[in-house]
């Protein structure tokens, strides 16, 4: 009652060696509950404080937009309104993809697998970076199709996040590419982007939020979310490095 250790059990025959078992066994789960409650208010803490200080930032600098925009001319105070746009999209992806995180972290999402090509995955995921592309003069190709057997929905979020980082690793007029196939231990869907590659540095801290985020607007948190995503579903993300006009690869790992 008190919370302390004890143990009860004498491993002898009996119905009061059965009572102080089953009571050993009442004392762990009111023990696990209690670190499980822990657990949970210390990951709420550590999320809204992710949340402020990720927010603080695009924030502080629509605020200052705010106020310079009265007194600007009016050429400035086109380019103000499209930058706290902008800001203003980035923090709306921030908070859903935090959110999404929490989700995932906390176990509170059923995955439903099915039967889906890759193809299908990848002409979802496209929707979304079509723009960006766009922009980039970027071009995705699928070098083989095949069967996977995944939640769609999540996996399409966590295909977006890699296709993205492609992207924004690659430079403009490039190729990214996308490939799948199986082996007896797993079917596999792979991107390669068109960079420089990773160093050893750049890949120790690939998957852990907020520090692998190499580019001006990136807050680190795609690549993460895409591998909590994987692991949700029993799966993996390989990374091979590249390097020396080798771009990086991202290699999704469906277990069989």
């Amino acid at each position: 009652m008190e919370g302390q250790s004890f143990d009860p059990r004498d491993n002898r025959e009996g119905a009061l060696s059965i009572l102080k078992n089953d009571i050993h066994t009442l004392i762990h789960l009111e023990q696990e509950q209690r670190c499980a409650a822990v657990e949970e208010k210390e990951h709420l803490a550590e999320y809204l404080s992710d949340i402020s200080h990720q927010l603080k930032t695009p924030i502080t600098s629509m605020l200052l937009m705010t106020e310079l925009i009265a007194k600007a001319p009016e050429d400035k105070q086109k380019e103000f309104l499209l930058c706290m746009k902008k800001e203003v999209r980035h923090m709306e992806w921030l908070v859903t993809s935090l959110l999404k995180m929490a989700k995932l972290d906390s176990s509170v999402i059923s995955f439903r697998t099915e039967k889906v090509r890759v193809q299908e995955l990848l002409d979802a995921a496209l929707k979304s970076i079509e723009v960006l592309l766009d922009i980039r003069n970027q071009r995705v190709v699928l070098r083989k199709d095949i069967c996977v057997f995944c939640d769609r929905k999540w996996t399409v979020e966590a295909l977006i996040n890699l296709l993205k980082n492609a992207s924004e690793c690659s430079g403009e007029d490039s190729e990214i590419v996308v490939e799948s196939g199986e082996n007896p231990i797993y079917r596999w869907i792979s991107v390669a982007d068109a960079g420089e590659g990773l160093s050893k540095e750049q890949l120790s801290v690939l998957f852990r939020r907020y520090e692998s985020s190499r580019k001006e607007n990136g807050y680190g948190i795609g690549l993460p979310l895409a591998l909590s995503i994987m692991r949700a579903q029993n799966g993996e993300i390989e990374v091979l490095p590249g390097g020396q006009g080798v771009g990086a690869t991202f290699i999704m790992k469906f277990y069989k």
